[in-house]
């Protein structure tokens, strides 16, 4: 067996997109991640466990800021030049994403020209980036009538210039529960490739699209999983029902004990799990009285699959701005951050870190560390483990986009 193709991982959270190269035979060489929560997560995974990136010495094993690193180690980003085969990884979405406020002005969408800047130091030989959907539509308050970033970045990769070949790009948004991914969650994928490189490959990278849409029933099926997946596909063996115990890592919480596998997605999450009875972060909410109440009205009383809000919130007496009762048989809607935005479709609660991770196809040997949940101020910068999660590109996607991108470069 050869060398295995290298990559960097850039806006990494708490590991995601790497496990899922991880698992396709790719080798990390390191991981830029802002956040000390999301990254103590990435790190126990994938550095501690996996020992799966070969970290470089100048660079320390913990949370960095891209610019941090582009304006005090640029030599040795320079010396990787013309030697990585990949970077990966899109900007913090959060200013783009049409479930937040979408604000042009969000520093975090300045992050892009660091993105930017970065693939010109390395200039890698691919690209893999993501985003949200709202990553390729206009903000329309800007005087100019705004930008569409993802145009911003094809235009800024495609300019070749004296020290920089530029690079052949094309995007399209992926439906993710297309998959295997219990979720319907868009996001925009871009590929590129090195213009010096696309002769010699062969390729343009539109081909990327065109593999993955044809090797995903060969994938699914050879890993023991359906074409499509829902929610109880997803997290029915992890009910309350089964029965409780204290929670290992939050006194005065319970966790609910594992049931019985159901079906191939529960199988293929649970296989390398050591520990057979508690899943790892799945602390139950203690949900008052009141709530408890009213969660099982709209169990029993409101519509499945459909974000109630509006006018609609009085109706159910709702007086947050709104929630979704999941629909047992089909996917999810995109995660996001705030988990009180989900009810789960057959207990009265909110849905748990772990129900969270199987939704966004995290195996469940992959542990997550820090805190909860946060709110107030601090949500700004604070990424608990709701948030990691509800950041991540699924796995089982970027496992399929892994084996794919191989493809593109080894033919």
């Amino acid at each position: 067996m050869g060398e295995k193709n290298t990559y960097i991982d850039l806006f990494a959270g708490c590991g995601g997109l790497s496990l899922g190269l991880h698992q396709a035979g790719w080798q990390g060489l390191f991981a830029i991640e802002k956040s000390p929560l999301a990254f103590s997560t990435l790190k126990h995974n994938l550095i501690d466990k996996l020992n799966h990136f070969d970290w470089p010495d100048w660079l320390t094993k913990a949370a960095h800021d891209i610019d941090e690193i582009l304006n005090t180690k640029k030599q040795n980003l320079f010396s990787l030049r013309g030697k990585v085969d990949m970077v990966a990884g899109g900007p913090p979405c959060q200013g783009f994403s049409f479930a937040g406020k979408r604000e042009e002005s969000d520093h975090r969408n300045q992050l892009i020209h660091s993105y930017i800047s970065f693939i010109r130091v390395v200039q890698p030989k691919i690209i893999f980036f993501e985003n949200v959907k709202g990553f390729t539509q206009k903000f329309k308050k800007n005087k100019d009538k705004g930008i569409n970033y993802a145009e911003l970045v094809k235009k800024s990769l495609d300019r070749s210039g004296k020290e920089f070949n530029g690079y052949e790009v094309y995007g399209e948004l992926i439906d993710f529960s297309a998959y295997g991914i219990p979720q319907k969650r868009t996001r925009f994928i871009l590929v590129g490739i090195r213009k010096d490189l696309v002769g010699e490959l062969g390729m343009h990278p539109i081909r990327f699209f065109n593999l993955i849409k044809s090797n995903r029933e060969k994938f699914l099926i050879n890993h023991g999983l359906g074409l499509s997946q829902n929610v109880s596909d997803a997290i029915s063996d992890l009910l309350r029902s089964n029965g409780t115990v204290p929670c290992p890592d939050s006194e005065g919480f319970e966790s609910a004990l594992y049931g019985e596998i159901e079906g191939g997605l529960q199988r293929f999450l649970r296989k390398d799990k050591k520990v057979n009875h508690i899943p790892d972060s799945h602390r139950l909410t203690n949900h008052n009285a009141t709530t408890t109440d009213l969660f099982n009205y709209l169990l029993n009383n409101a519509p499945r699959g459909k974000r109630i809000e509006g006018e609609e919130r009085h109706k159910f007496s709702l007086k947050k701005r709104g929630l979704t009762v999941l629909d047992f048989d089909k996917p999810a809607p995109t995660l996001t951050s705030h988990p009180d935005d989900y009810l789960h479709y057959s207990e009265p609660r909110i849905l748990t870190v772990r129900e969270y991770a199987r939704i966004q196809t995290f195996p469940d040997w992959y542990e997550f560390k820090a805190k909860y949940t946060t709110g107030g101020k601090v949500r700004k910068y604070e990424v608990p483990r709701y948030t990691q999660i509800g950041n991540a590109i699924p796995p089982l996607f970027s496992n399929q986009a892994g084996e794919v991108l191989k493809i593109l470069l080894n033919g």
